[in-house]
């Protein structure tokens, strides 16, 4: 099948998300981990690389801290589920971590513009594309080293395969069908709570065919479930794997209170969570929301009731469903005791296409442009054309606004999040560094970050030149010393970062 116009741009927009968004990892990031989750997220793809799901633990893993690694019974892993350490084992072992997000936004705008071409037409799935490559709530995450971008792409896949394995006119249903659960089920795999979210108004709609449907779709509706349900089981094979128990979630042996739910015993809170805290951390997280968006301020969502009404002019129901993933995610994550905003409101990123089709159909309801792939376009003449060119002016303005302005400052913002740099890592690789190797290297932080952006360095199998620890008093340290005696000893104060001390420090 031959490409056409729209769908060579689509692609052009796509390669532009790789470059802009491994521009955001290499300049913004550095290519390093600054949340506690892309921390442990690298170290269980390290782990994986090497052809472990656990670790034995070190001595002493107090003071071989990694956030979100947890210690049972011997043994070290991280407490995130599987699928996103997996793929990112990949970029490992090719050494290319820091492009799988990059690669990943490229083909998410591709799945939206696939997405839009289906239920909208070519005009509004160029928009809904080009609003996505230029939101900052994408460019952040996909920069990061975080779950997220795998997440929006197995969101996005399922949810085009999904609308094709339901259509009459779908030349290969079964592969449509297939594919679909395997998409669901990747995301089962990778985010589980998520996966519950992103698939919520798809049982209602798998109702609705299960209801309406003859035989041979109902046959393959059950196959589908069973695929992802065969699939989401891996889950509970690897919470089985890594803590005997298929039923314990790593979460919980970090943050025993790491839960979903209300009440006593989920959250940080004393009483627990309640509905009021829920209301009040999802309150927050759209706020920032909806400045992220699009960077337009808090009106980065004008358009979306627009594409309501393009919905309903052409009675395009997929759309609704479309629509309504990303709220569904607003709800179930009313469940979860902490909110997100730091990148976004990231819990909700895997219905990203929901806004940004929402928003691209309202642009062009407002144009009077096609917002149906059967509409054609129309032509103005006179002051009618005052119509598309005013909006056209409107987009660009917006969009110029957040390019030179919003986006600059919110990703500049994020240089050197928590103190982590790549600066921090230069002492250890001068040749007066590299003469203490193999070295121990106790690190006396004020801050955790400060120990955290060295474990760049360090890998779960611990044979590399340096291995860091945080120091935790004379006498863990001491017995670590004694522990590692083939290694020189370093002592290493953040605040003086290029003076290596073999004994503590006079006055510590």
């Amino acid at each position: 099948m031959s490409l056409t116009r729209a769908d060579r741009l689509a692609l052009l927009l796509s390669l532009i998300a790789v470059l802009a968004a491994y521009i955001v990892a290499d300049r913004v990031f550095e290519q390093m981990p600054h949340l506690e989750d892309e921390i442990a997220y690298a170290w269980q793809a390290d782990a994986i690389a090497g052809g472990r799901l656990t670790m034995p633990s070190p001595p002493d893993p107090h003071s071989f801290l990694v956030p979100f690694v947890v210690d049972l019974d011997g043994q070290r892993f991280g407490k995130y589920p599987l699928g996103w350490p997996v793929l990112l084992a990949v970029g490992v072992i090719f050494g290319v971590r820091s492009l799988v997000n990059p690669l990943l936004a490229g083909l998410t705008v591709w799945l939206t513009y696939r997405l839009g071409k289906r239920v909208f037409g070519e005009t509004v799935g160029l928009l809904a594309a080009l609003l996505t490559l230029t939101s900052p709530f994408f460019l952040m995450n996909s920069g990061s080293l975080l779950a997220h971008p795998l997440g929006l792409v197995l969101s996005t896949a399922f949810a085009l395969t999904w609308l094709n394995a339901w259509d009459d006119s779908t030349e290969y249903p079964w592969l449509a069908t297939l594919t679909s659960a395997l998409c669901l089920g990747g995301l089962a795999i990778a985010r589980p709570y998520t996966a519950l979210g992103v698939s919520l108004p798809f049982v209602f709609h798998g109702i609705y065919v299960w209801v309406r449907a003859s035989w041979g779709k109902r046959r393959r509706l059950l196959a589908f479930v069973a695929v992802v349900l065969a699939l989401a089981s891996v889950h509970f094979m690897w919470q089985f794997a890594v803590t005997g128990s298929p039923w314990t979630n790593p979460y919980t042996l970090w943050w025993e209170y790491d839960r979903v739910g209300f009440g006593p015993g989920y959250g940080r809170l004393e009483q627990g969570h309640s509905l009021t805290q829920a209301r009040v951390n999802t309150k927050h997280s759209l706020f920032v929301g909806w400045h992220d968006l699009f960077g337009w301020g808090r009106y980065s969502w004008i358009f979306i009731p627009f594409g309501l009404l393009a919905i309903l002019r052409h009675r395009r129901w997929a759309g609704f469903l479309l629509a309504s993933v990303f709220p569904s995610l607003v709800i179930i994550y009313l469940a979860y005791w902490i909110g997100s905003s730091l990148f976004g409101p990231r819990y909700f990123y895997e219905g990203l296409y929901s806004l940004t089709l929402l928003s691209g159909a309202g642009i062009a309801f407002l144009a009077g442009w096609p917002t149906s792939p059967d509409e054609s376009w129309r032509k103005y003449s006179g002051w009618r054309r005052a119509r598309p060119l005013s909006v056209t002016a409107l987009v660009v303005l917006l969009l110029s606004a957040n390019l030179f302005f919003y986006t600059p400052i919110r990703l500049g913002g994020m240089h050197g999040l928590y103190g982590i740099s790549r600066a921090r890592l230069d002492p250890f690789l001068t040749p007066q560094a590299q003469e203490f190797t193999p070295a121990l290297v106790i690190v006396h932080a004020d801050r955790w970050t400060e120990y955290g952006a060295l474990l760049e360095l360090q890998d779960p199998f611990l044979d590399t030149p340096f291995l860091f620890v945080i120091s935790r008093g004379q006498r863990p340290d001491s017995n670590l010393a004694a522990v590692f005696s083939e290694r020189s000893i370093i002592h290493y104060y953040p605040d003086e970062p290029d003076i290596f001390y073999t004994a503590p420090r006079p006055n510590e």
